[in-house]
């Protein structure tokens, strides 16, 4: 293709490559120094020509990129940041206290024992750090808030932290009775324009399509889901007439409740076990009413038939695999057992020749009868992994 000026048309902004403008500039000086000049690569007239070809290129890519920053779809970085303005968000940020999963524990003891940069464990294995310093009190018992060692949303339900890393004299033990708060790292691109997108159902004429694009915009917020009865009757799922049900994972109570309030419509009954006491403009107390996930821990065995190249590095990695999987379940989905095969599968390397095969899959809710029957999830619950419960056994 050859050299052309730069232009912007009905399909975007196109612009020359380096070799046609390489291929330009050679033409051009051929045509002022005759055709007989040498102008190859080797020479250093060519080699010139090249160097001031990359610069024009260069400034040529940096209007393509600031071309690029005009739109959510191909906008990066700082564009992006500008351009979701307009639609009245901004990308979540980088925030330590944020960043770390947190979780309000309780430790036991001796009266009086000076607890000074304690470290406990979950039954995940994830390490969380205490206040530097922490004493505990004249009932024996003292609550301080854990830290995540590791960024990211890191899940515990209430009972998981239990074990003590740091022994110290007089330090009993340690255990959480609520689940831990998930950490929330800085918001990605990907992620940004997914909830761009979501952001331009807020002005709507959907009342529920607005509701759901005010919640995800909460800070913190990381999974949710809405339901709406508009019936005179309770519904399939147990849920009221005339009513929404939010399940909420993340982010601040009284944000949550103001977000709710603002966006649903008069008289609609707002469903749920957490209460926010909201105040109207008026000085009027109206309570909002939204769900917190319940976590349901998955119980897994995986039957394999170890092959050619199987080690105990595939054990850990099925583990590990069908975890994560639970992980990323959406709240009142369903678990299908195929897709615990596809987990575990999935670590199995080239489908042409495996490093295992697997012949049974059985899972439960913790706590219940293993089979090999889909998992039925309420409408307020999310799966959850913990490796200690999925286990690996193999073929005789």
């Amino acid at each position: 293709m050859a050299y052309f000026a730069p232009y912007v048309d009905e399909t975007g902004l196109h612009i020359p490559t380096y070799t046609d403008i390489v291929t330009d500039l050679v033409d051009s000086a051929k045509n002022i120094f005759g055709q007989d000049v040498y102008l190859e690569p080797d020479s250093q007239d060519y080699q010139w020509i090249s160097i001031v070809a990359l610069k024009i290129s260069d400034a040529f890519q940096a209007v393509q990129m600031a071309y690029n920053a005009r739109s959510p779809v191909t906008a990066i970085g700082t564009g992006l940041d500008a351009v979701v303005k307009l639609n009245g968000i901004k990308r979540k940020p980088s925030n330590i206290l944020d960043a770390y999963s947190r979780c309000e524990v309780q430790l036991s003891g001796t009266p009086g024992t000076a607890i000074n940069s304690g470290v406990v464990q979950d039954m995940g294995g994830y390490k969380w750090s205490l206040p530097s310093s922490v004493i505990i009190g004249p009932g024996g018992t003292v609550s301080a808030t854990a830290t995540c060692a590791v960024k990211g949303q890191i899940l515990a339900n209430s009972g998981d932290i239990n074990t003590i890393v740091t022994p110290i004299y007089g330090w009993e033990s340690v255990t959480n009775l609520v689940a831990a708060i998930p950490g929330v790292e800085i918001e990605t691109d990907p992620e940004l324009k997914a909830r761009q997108s979501i952001s331009t159902a807020q002005p709507s004429m959907a009342i529920m399509e607005g509701l759901r694009g005010a919640i995800v915009e909460v800070p913190g917020v990381t999974r949710h889901k809405v339901y709406e009865n508009d019936t005179n009757m309770v519904d399939a799922l147990g849920l009221p007439a005339h009513s929404i049900t939010c399940i909420i994972e993340g982010g601040n109570d009284a944000h949550l409740g103001a977000v709710i309030y603002a966006k649903k419509t008069p008289g609609c009954y707002t469903n749920g076990d957490v209460v926010v006491n909201h105040i109207d403009r008026y000085d009027q107390i109206v309570p909002i009413r939204f769900y917190r996930p319940e976590y349901k821990e998955i119980q897994v065995e995986v039957t394999v038939k170890q092959l050619r190249g199987y080690t105990s590095s595939h054990t850990e990695a099925i583990i590990a695999s069908v975890s994560n999987f639970l992980d990323s379940g959406q709240i009142g989905d369903d678990l299908p057992i195929s897709s615990l095969w596809w987990a575990a599968l999935s670590k199995a390397g080239d489908m042409s020749s495996p490093a295992f095969s697997i012949t049974s899959l059985k899972a439960c809710i913790s706590g219940g009868t293993l089979g090999t029957n889909d998992i039925p999830i309420d409408f307020n619950e999310v799966t959850k992994g913990n490796p200690d419960l999925i286990e690996v056994v193999f073929d005789a």
